[in-house]
């Protein structure tokens, strides 16, 4: 082999490489291409044996070997290395973790995300890893569903400004960036409308509906370039969709002229074999998934003879799969693997990993993703602005010491702070015990630490959430993959409580920490329920009866139905799984060392049979309530409180009368009221007020985070393109109808915190 073959040679345009490789490839070769295994058990026989394409879950030192074997192949033809590093590198030890993506979203900040997107590629690529499973388009609907932590929130818009930043962030300046890494927008698409809550089902959902809400994040990115699309596990209108012709061909390939790969999700082309029954057989799966243009097959094995058989039976030719390898090798080409496949680093391991600008940057976004949901004075804790050089903050100096009580479940649990798809989240058997636990900050070592000089800080763990067991039904699923431990909630214990209790009344103040454990989250996990499990709400019930004021920060992975003892507190702080710096943002913030700034990118259920809570939900329910409880969310999208209180007052309009290709413009006055300074968030929605066809009241459209001292009065300017006023009509095409529309400014979705003022549309 010499780099004169055409498919060596970095001078000839990659289509002609391309071409050049396909035409010396082997039939099982092809078929290798276009799978990708987990590494977990071995690299050897994957490359040697099966000629792979890609790999997944592949540890450390197998990264090397495999490099290796590739190397020793036929044509070397170069692996794309793949990990889920969702919110930082998950399962590298001591990399950065940043909050989850639905923390993230708290910010409203997609600048700063993709800063975050940004700093995991530079970590990510120096490992030896061109590809990542992220960022999620999903909408969180129903809150019990195990994988909301991974979305950005309930609205397609907001969730379609932070999936571009991230796409950015990891694409960083072309894929010849050394830098860059492969972005993959998944779950493609309405995986998230689900069944109960319950993951994977079918996702019973129209066309219009797939075009009104859950589409449109995706189309943006596709067309501003993210390179991988990954096809969810479900069906919809009974036909999976890995083979779903419509929404693979007609829209993604056809209207969008997406030219990107798309990957299957975990054993997808198996899954219609086993689990789905679609298919008798591999062969028949095999061939319908080429078919339907999927590139690379996930995590089924059985696909690489499977396809070979779907050749000998005249199911396929074998000139049907040269596209998707095509579209494999395309990647592997631009990445410029076949020059410098890109193999770990340790000497920019070591300069990269955790450095101090990335650790710098994890603390601002922990910081911006808190959301304070109630506050009746009692926070800050100290008034002080400013930390000592030893990192405390200073309280007023005639002010008495304080005695904290920090107590709960999750007020010292490193692994809950990070979240899924980190460590110990159970996805890599490299990382037994996780990241190293001097690199978390949990609530109670972020307290310690910060406090003033003076005060003491006592914990109690109070209550134990759960414990797990194995699945009745088997300890795998029948394509051998394990079952996840099913949950046993734990009963209250006396001691432990008591315990709670007394460190409570013995306190000025008490932070309780309660939320989820990773057994209650992520794929396959969804929840029947939304209460604080196991003996939590008895906590929270013994500490409400103390009278010692309580704060209740919950560290969840998804808003959680809360107990009136929690809800009547007087402070609640909703911090999703905020990262390795969440304990130090965490204490900054009850001590009022920093602004809280985060607002909700997803609402609070009141009980779990409010199902779904989402906002912009259409018009056309009998009434506002059940029967017997209400259907008004506890916590609204967009809410969030300061430490300060803005008003909102004379919203105009500037142009009541646009068309189509128009801008609407207006103005709203901001004014701090308080005493302390404030990043407002102020929310732009739109309502058609008369549409023709069935649709949300109000959407959001846009939103400005403006900075106002105390006491300052500005004048916001609003933009909003009409062409962005829109709705799917009953055709299924997205429109901008004539009529009177509303716009709504304010700081969160719920119609009693929004001024309102009109415009016209003309034809």
């Amino acid at each position: 082999m010499t780099s004169r073959l055409p498919y060596l040679d970095p001078a000839l345009p990659t289509e002609q490489r391309v071409a050049d490789l396909i035409g010396r490839m082997t039939l099982p070769e092809k078929v290798g291409q276009m799978l990708q295994l987990d590494a977990r058990d071995g690299v050897r026989a994957l490359v040697e044996d099966m000629h792979v394409g890609s790999i997944l879950h592949t540890s450390p030192e197998r990264v090397l070997e495999a490099a290796a074997l590739t190397e020793q192949s036929r044509l070397r033809i170069p692996l794309l290395v793949a990990e889920d590093c969702i919110h930082g590198h998950s399962f590298w030890v001591g990399a950065t973790i940043f909050p989850t993506q639905l923390g993230m979203a708290a910010t409203w900040d997609p600048a700063l995300i993709e800063r975050a997107a940004r700093a995991t590629a530079v970590e990510v690529a120096a490992t030896g890893i061109h590809w990542t499973f992220s960022p999620v388009l999903c909408i969180g609907r129903d809150l019990r569903w195990g994988r909301i932590s991974e979305t950005f929130g309930e609205d397609p818009f907001l969730i379609g400004e932070f999936a571009s930043a991230m796409v950015r962030g990891y694409q960083g300046d072309g894929l010849d960036d050394p830098t860059a890494i492969l972005a993959c927008a998944k779950h493609f698409a309405g995986y998230s409308e689900t069944q109960g809550g319950r993951d994977a089902s079918e996702a019973d959902i129209s066309r219009r509906k797939l075009r009104s809400w859950f589409l449109p994040p995706f189309e943006r990115v596709a067309r501003e370039g993210c390179r991988v699309f990954m096809l969810g596990y479900q069906s919809m209108d009974g036909v999976p969709i890995t083979v779903n012709d419509w929404l693979l061909n007609d829209v993604l390939r056809g209207e969008w002229e997406y030219r990107g790969t798309l990957v299957t999700d975990w054993d997808n082309v198996g899954r219609m074999v086993w689990e789905q029954h679609i298919y008798a057989d591999y062969a028949q799966a095999s061939a319908a998934a080429v078919k339907a243009g999927n590139d690379m097959v996930m995590t089924t094995p059985d696909f690489f003879q499977g396809a070979q058989d779907a050749i000998a039976k005249g199911l396929l030719d074998e000139s049907d799969l040269d596209a998707a390898v095509a579209r494999v090798l395309t990647l592997k080409f631009e990445l410029g693997l076949f020059e410098n496949p890109r193999r770990p680093d340790p000497a920019r391991q070591a300069e990269v990993i955790a450095c101090a600008p990335h650790t710098d940057l994890n603390l601002e976004v922990a910081r911006r993703s808190l959301v304070l949901l109630r506050n009746d004075g009692t926070l800050p804790l100290t008034g002080g602005l400013t930390a000592g050089s030893d990192g405390r903050a200073i309280a007023p100096a005639d002010a008495p010491a304080r005695r904290i009580a920090v107590v709960g479940p999750n007020a010292d649990d490193p692994h809950t702070m990070l979240g899924d798809w980190a460590g110990a989240s159970g996805q890599c058997d490299w990382l037994p015990d996780g990241h190293p636990r001097e690199m978390i900050t949990t609530v109670l070592d972020g307290l310690r630490a910060h406090v003033p000089a003076g005060w003491t800080v006592s914990h109690a763990r109070g209550a134990d959430i759960l414990t797990a067991g194995p699945d009745p039904e088997g300890d795998t699923f029948p394509d051998g993959q394990p079952r996840p431990h099913v949950v046993l909630p734990c009963e209250p214990d006396e001691a432990m409580i008591a315990e709670a209790v007394a460190a409570a009344r013995d306190a000025d103040h008490v932070v309780a920490v309660v939320g989820d454990r990773i057994e209650l989250v992520g794929e396959g996990k969804s929840t029947a329920t939304l209460e604080l499990v196991g003996a939590q709400i008895a906590l929270l019930d013994a500490l409400a009866a103390t009278g010692t004021p309580m704060t209740v920060v919950l560290v969840s992975s998804k808003p959680l139905v809360l107990p009136p003892s929690a809800l009547n507190a007087a402070a609640i702080v909703y911090a999703a799984n905020p990262g390795m710096q969440g304990g130090r943002a965490l204490a900054e913030l009850l001590l009022g060392l920093i602004e809280p700034t985060g607002r909700l990118p997803i609402s609070f259920a009141r009980h779990a049979g409010q199902q779904p809570t989402y906002y912009n939900q259409v018009r056309g329910q009998h009434g506002t309530r059940y029967a017997d409880l209400t259907q008004s969310p506890a916590f609204a999208f967009g809410q969030g409180l300061s430490y300060t209180t803005v008003e909102y007052a004379e919203l105009r309009v500037l142009t009541p009368t646009v068309t189509a290709a128009d801008t609407v413009r207006a103005q709203v006055r901001l004014a701090n009221t308080g005493a302390r300074p404030v990043r407002e968030t102020v929310q732009v929605y739109v309502s058609d007020t008369v549409t023709s066809a069935t649709w949300a009241d109000r959407e959001l459209k846009a939103y400005t985070q403006v900075d106002l001292a105390p006491g300052e009065s500005r004048t916001v300017e609003l933009t909003l393109p009409v062409a962005d006023c829109t709705i799917v009509d009953a055709r299924g095409v997205r429109v901008v109808e004539a009529g009177a529309f509303e716009l709504l400014v304010g700081c969160s979705s719920r119609p009693e915190d929004l001024l309102r003022a009109g415009f016209t549309v003309v034809s």
